[in-house]
């Protein structure tokens, strides 16, 4: 059996799971959500999607026996060696509420796309400031399964691309591109300069979204639990919209709010 993986001495348990670094002021911030030069990967669906995608770049594997049982059986042969380990060495490099079930990857960030790349029948979602990894990971997963061309988020106040976000999002990071941009603010100008209708959501919206007129491309633009839209975001949408609910609550987690609005759209198209 190959030896196991360990964390370099000095590195707390756990240092991969986030994949965060400090960033230096001597230099631009790259181009990714979130600041990271690597991306740590764990639990089934993540890692085979991930090993699956030819435009990841892969570190290294950590399988246990069973799981790579089961990676060969889906994949067959894989892109990097495995490293056999127990599980209890995964759990070290862990939070313990993470659900590794056997498997951990850590690889480089993907690529964040240009504005300019967007088609132009596209239809996109931009997050303003939504931090918590869990909602953005459950928003790739709804975007991924309406056929959302990319996630627009900002490199700053946004949740890295990484463990609990790729978690949550059950492999959708390796298929719906996120768009990491400095200004969101300045995004949606340029989008609307594109050409884009630009809509925001809001539990107190002017307008019905079943009443507006909708149009291709198209970016739908959710606001942070509590704070909702920011006064720049919601000024340069040209309708902030409300999803009309018939219960007594009338504002969602914006995760399903996120997946109602993408199923509203898709079926008016």
């Amino acid at each position: 059996m190959p030896a196991p993986f360990r964390p370099k001495p000095g590195r707390p348990a756990g240092h991969h799971a986030g994949g965060r670094r400090p960033h230096h002021s001597d230099g631009p911030p790259p181009h990714r959500p979130g600041d990271i030069d690597e991306a740590v990967l764990y639990g089934v669906h993540p890692v085979i999607e991930a090993l699956r995608n030819p435009k990841r770049r892969h570190r290294r594997l950590l399988a246990t026996e069973n799981a790579l049982k089961r990676l060969t059986e889906e994949i067959g042969e894989l892109p990097l060696q495995a490293e056999l380990v127990r599980p209890s060495e995964i759990d070290r490099l862990l939070t313990p509420d993470s659900v590794h079930q056997g498997l951990y990857l850590v690889c480089d960030p993907l690529p964040s796309p240009d504005l300019d790349s967007l088609p132009d029948d596209a239809v996109v979602l931009a997050l303003d400031q939504i931090t918590d990894p869990h909602n953005v990971g459950a928003i790739l997963r709804s975007a991924a399964a309406f056929a959302a061309a990319a996630v627009i988020v900002t490199i700053r106040h946004s949740p890295a691309a990484t463990g609990v976000l790729a978690k949550s999002a059950s492999g959708a990071l390796e298929h719906v591109p996120l768009i990491a941009v400095r200004n969101l603010g300045d995004a949606l100008d340029e989008l609307g300069k594109r050409g884009f209708l630009r809509i925001g959501f809001d539990s107190d919206g002017e307008i019905a979204f079943d009443d507006v007129e909708l149009r291709r491309p198209l970016v739908m633009v959710m606001g942070a639990e509590g704070k909702g839209l920011r006064q720049r975001s919601r000024d340069l949408c040209d309708h902030v919209a409300r999803l009309e609910v018939p219960g007594t609550i009338t504002s969602l987690n914006v995760s399903n709010a996120t997946a109602i609005a993408l199923y509203a759209a898709s079926r008016r198209r």
